[in-house]
């Protein structure tokens, strides 16, 4: 007997059933989402990301930053997400709107980076980490990029870009001879350096949409299934 059609009537039924599922679902759910006007500040949100800082997600997306670190804020009760301060809400389907790919990441390694742009906002902080992640995180499991800096004889005035670096951890250890530059030199951020801080500066997810509202605190989420349950019992 020919199994033939039944084999790829059975192989298109399950292609199709997982398009649907996984993209037609999708974007019927999400494809129409648009940018949000607030009447009350006359702005539009998100909003779109500067020049530097796009320039930035592409060096981002180079260097593999996406393997360490997600860039999705878990709902309460999911996870452990707004304790830890990685943002004030979970994230929303709009709050990527803007963006032509998405940095969901796959692992947390590291910690979430969606608002790292709201809990440090000081580029010094950025340049510093990224050259050594020891100077701001001490114990921190990331590895040095320092090949995104220039080391560079200071001829005349020195580069107002240069980073200053300590001369120990915050635990009094001193940094590794290797670290520092030699007499007379300076260390300068590259270009992909600049870009990629401000990118990460530019992560985060302040301002809160109508669907936002829509998810409640772990305490409040319990209330309310408590209060539908009691409705519940009373039919």
């Amino acid at each position: 007997m020919n199994r033939a059609p039944l084999i790829f009537l059975g192989v298109f039924v399950a292609l199709a059933f997982s398009w649907t599922g996984i993209i037609l679902t999708n974007q019927v759910a999400y494809g129409n989402l648009t940018p949000y006007y607030d009447e009350t500040e006359e702005a539009v949100f998100p909003v779109a990301t500067p020049g530097l800082a796009a320039r930035g997600q592409l060096v981002y997306q180079d260097l593999g930053c996406v393997y360490c670190h997600t860039q999705q804020v878990r709902r309460p009760g999911y996870g452990s997400d707004i304790e830890r301060g990685w943002g004030e809400r979970q994230s929303v389907a709009r709050d990527y709107i803007r963006e032509k790919r998405v940095m969901l990441g796959t692992m947390r390694t590291g910690p979430d980076l969606r608002n790292i742009g709201a809990r440090q906002a000081d580029p010094t902080w950025h340049m510093l980490h990224l050259y050594d992640p020891q100077i701001t995180s001490r114990g921190s499991n990331m590895p040095p990029f320092r090949f995104l800096f220039e080391q560079r004889k200071i001829i005349g005035e020195a580069s107002p870009d240069a980073i200053t670096l300590p001369t120990s951890y915050v635990d009094g250890t001193p940094l590794p001879p290797h670290s520092l530059p030699a007499e007379g030199y300076e260390l300068v951020p590259t270009e992909r350096a600049k870009s990629l801080v401000a990118y990460l500066i530019n992560r985060k997810d302040t301002y809160a949409y109508p669907e936002t509202f829509n998810v409640f605190p772990e305490d409040d989420a319990g209330e309310a299934e408590a209060k539908t349950e009691s409705e519940g019992e009373g039919h």
